[in-house]
C-alpha cells in the first residue's frame, strides 16, 4: 500500500508535466512561427523586388534608337560603350543584343575575355520567348561565364514592326544569397521544378527537392540551364506541424509561394528558444507543485510529531519548518520575477516582429513602383539626352523614397559582424564624401577640426559611418534654409572616451529631447521630409558600441550632436 501511494503521485506528476510542457511549447512555438513569418515576408519582398527591379528595362532599351540602328546592321562602335556604361550604373552583369538567329552582335562586356559577342544563345528559352512576342525570363548558369544569373529579354522591332532581334539583360542575384549567409539564418529559393537556385548553405545549391522526370531533366540539359550540375536530391524531408528535417536536424519550416515563375522560398527557424521556455514554465510549475507537496508533508509530519514528541523537540521542528518555508517562498518569488521578465521579453519580441512585418510590407509595396520610376527616368535620360529639371526633381524624390525603405529594412535586419579597431577620423571623412552632393546642393560651408593623431575605437566601420552620415544629413537638412549654412565637425579623445561633435546653424531641436527624437517615426522636419528613423537607427548603433549620444541647442541658433565611444588605443605590440 505504501509503495502504491508513492507510485500514483509520481505517475500523476509526470502526466501533468507532460501536458503542461506540450501546451506551453505549442504557445511558444506559435510565437517563434510568428517571428519566422515576419523574416520570411522580408526575404520574400527582397526576392520579388530584385526580380521585378529591372522588369521594364528591356522593354525600354529595345526601343532605344542606338539599339535599333545596330540591330538593323549598323556599327556596334557606339552601342557597346553605351550599354557598358549603362550596365555599370545600373548594377547589371551584362546587357547584350542578339540577332534573330541567336548570335550576339553587341554586349556590355565586349572588352572582356568572356564577352558574349559571337556566342549563340538560340537554345535559351528567354530568347525563344522574346522571339514569340512575350517577355523572356529565365534563371540559369551562364553558358559563357559559368556564373548564375537571372535573364530578361524583349524583342527589338523597327518602326514598321519588323522583328530585328532580342535585347537581353543578366541580373546577378548572389547579393541576396550573401545577405542570407551573413544573417546566419537557413533559407533557400527553389524554382517550380524544385531545383535550389540560391541558398544560405552553399552545399544546398543546385540540389532538387524531389526527383525530376527523365523528360524534364532532358529539357533542362537542352536549355543548358544548370551546366555542370548533377542536380542530386537534397537531404531533407517535410515533417508534420510545420517542421522539416534538413542537414540532419529538425527546424520550424515556412514556405512562401507568392513569387514569380512558381518559385518557392523556404525558411527554417530554430525552436530551441521555444523548447527552453517550455521547459522553464514546466519547471516553475513543478517547483510550485513540489512546494505545495512539501507543505502538505510538513503539515502531516507536524500532526504525527504532535502525538509522538512534545515540548522542545516539537518547537525545534516547527522552527525548521518555518526556515524551509521562508526559503521556498524566496525561490517562488525569484521564479515569479523570472516569469515576469520572460513575459516582458515576449511582448518586446512581438512588437519587433510586428515592426518587421510592417517594414517588409512597406518595402515590398514601394519597391516595384520605385524601381519602375527609376527605370523610366534612366530611359528618359538616355532617350532625351540627359532629361530636364522635371526628371532631376523626380529623381530626387525617388532617391528619398529609396532612403526611407532602406531605413525601414534596418528594423527587420539581424546582421552580425565582429568589432574591429577603426579610426573615427576615417569614418568622418567617408561620411563627408557620402553627403558631398547634399553639401554642394545647399552650398554649405564645412569646418573640419580633427586631431593629427588617430582617434581609435572598436566597432563595425559601416555602422559607425552610418551614424556619422545620419547626423551629417540631419545637420544639412536643419540648416538648408539658412542664407549661409555651416557645419562644424570636431573629434578628439578625452580620458577614456573618443568623441565626435557635429554642429550646425539650423533651426535646432526646439523643445524636443533627444529621447523623443530617438523614438522611431518621431521627427522635427516638416511633413514629407523624413520618417524619423535616422536617429532611432543611430542611437541603436551607438548603444551596441557601448557609446552615448547627446544633443543640445546652441546660441544664437543651431544644434550640436555629440557621440562618444570607448577609446581603444593601440596596444604596445601594435605600435
Amino acid at each position: 500500500m505504501r509503495l502504491r501511494s508513492l507510485i500514483l503521485p509520481i505517475i500523476a506528476t509526470a502526466v501533468v508535466a507532460t501536458i503542461l510542457f506540450r501546451m506551453s511549447y505549442g504557445y511558444f512555438q506559435s510565437e517563434e512561427l510568428t517571428k519566422a513569418q515576419g523574416r520570411l515576408s522580408l526575404y520574400q519582398s527582397s526576392v520579388s523586388g530584385e526580380l521585378e527591379r529591372f522588369s521594364h528595362l528591356t522593354y525600354v532599351l529595345a526601343r532605344d534608337p542606338f539599339v535599333i540602328e545596330t540591330a538593323k546592321g549598323g556599327s556596334t562602335d557606339r552601342l557597346n560603350p553605351r550599354i557598358k556604361d549603362f550596365a555599370a550604373r545600373a548594377g547589371l552583369d551584362a546587357i547584350y543584343l542578339i540577332d534573330p538567329d541567336g548570335l550576339t552582335i553587341a554586349a556590355s562586356n565586349y572588352q572582356e575575355p568572356s564577352s558574349f559577342i559571337g556566342q549563340n544563345y538560340a537554345f535559351r528559352p528567354y530568347f525563344q520567348d522574346a522571339l514569340s512576342g512575350a517577355q523572356g525570363r529565365f534563371y540559369a548558369i551562364g553558358a559563357t561565364t559559368g556564373l548564375p544569373g537571372y535573364f530578361i529579354a524583349d524583342a527589338v522591332h523597327d518602326v514598321s514592326g519588323q522583328m530585328l532581334g532580342v535585347l537581353a539583360i543578366k541580373i546577378n542575384l548572389t547579393g541576396l544569397e550573401e545577405n542570407w549567409i551573413g544573417s546566419g539564418e537557413r533559407v533557400f529559393l527553389a524554382n517550380k521544378d524544385g531545383v535550389v537556385l540560391l541558398a544560405s548553405e552553399p552545399s544546398w545549391r543546385y540540389r532538387v527537392l524531389s526527383p525530376l522526370s527523365p523528360d524534364r531533366r532532358q529539357e533542362i540539359v537542352d536549355a543548358r540551364q544548370f551546366s555542370g550540375q548533377d542536380l542530386a536530391l537534397l537531404d531533407w524531408s517535410v515533417l508534420a506541424d510545420q517542421r522539416a528535417r534538413i542537414g540532419g536536424s529538425e527546424h520550424l519550416h515556412l514556405v512562401a509561394d507568392d513569387l514569380p515563375h512558381g518559385w518557392q522560398l523556404h525558411f527554417f527557424a530554430s525552436d530551441v528558444q521555444a523548447s527552453t521556455r517550455a521547459w522553464l514554465v514546466t519547471a516553475i510549475a513543478m517547483i510550485l507543485a513540489a512546494v505545495a507537496f512539501i507543505l502538505f508533508q510538513i503539515q502531516r509530519a507536524r500532526r504525527v510529531d504532535a502525538e509522538l514528541r512534545r515540548s522542545e523537540r516539537e518547537e525545534a521542528e516547527l522552527r525548521q519548518a518555518n526556515e524551509r518555508l521562508a526559503t521556498e517562498i524566496t525561490e517562488r518569488m525569484t521564479a515569479e520575477r523570472r516569469l515576469k521578465r520572460t513575459q516582458n521579453e515576449l511582448e518586446s519580441a512581438s512588437r519587433l516582429a510586428a515592426l518587421g512585418r510592417l517594414a517588409a510590407s512597406v518595402t515590398h509595396e514601394l519597391g516595384q513602383p520605385i524601381a519602375a520610376m527609376r527605370n523610366h527616368l534612366v530611359a528618359a535620360e538616355i532617350g532625351g539626352g540627359g532629361g530636364g529639371k522635371l526628371t532631376t526633381d523626380i529623381g530626387g524624390l525617388v532617391d528619398r523614397m529609396e532612403g526611407i525603405t532602406r531605413q525601414l529594412k534596418f528594423f527587420a535586419s539581424s546582421d552580425a559582424e565582429a568589432f574591429k579597431q577603426l579610426d573615427l577620423r576615417d569614418a568622418i571623412k567617408m561620411s563627408l564624401d557620402l553627403v558631398a552632393p547634399n553639401i554642394q546642393q545647399i552650398g554649405a560651408e564645412v569646418a573640419l577640426d580633427l586631431p593629427t593623431h588617430p582617434v581609435l575605437i572598436r566597432g563595425i566601420r559601416l555602422r559607425v559611418e552610418q551614424v556619422m552620415t545620419n547626423l551629417l544629413r540631419n545637420a544639412l537638412d536643419a540648416s538648408e534654409d539658412r542664407a549661409a549654412p555651416k557645419l562644424t565637425v570636431r573629434a578628439g579623445v578625452s580620458g577614456t572616451d573618443a568623441w565626435v561633435e557635429i554642429e550646425d546653424n539650423g533651426h535646432g531641436i526646439g523643445s524636443a529631447t533627444l529621447e523623443d527624437l530617438k523614438e522611431p517615426f518621431v521627427t522635427t522636419r516638416e511633413s514629407g521630409r523624413g520618417m524619423g528613423l535616422g536617429l532611432a537607427i543611430s542611437a541603436s548603433i551607438v548603444k551596441d558600441h557601448e557609446g552615448q549620444m547627446t544633443a543640445r541647442n546652441v546660441d544664437p541658433e543651431g544644434a550640436v550632436f555629440r557621440v562618444t565611444f570607448p577609446h581603444a588605443p593601440l596596444d604596445e605590440d601594435q605600435i
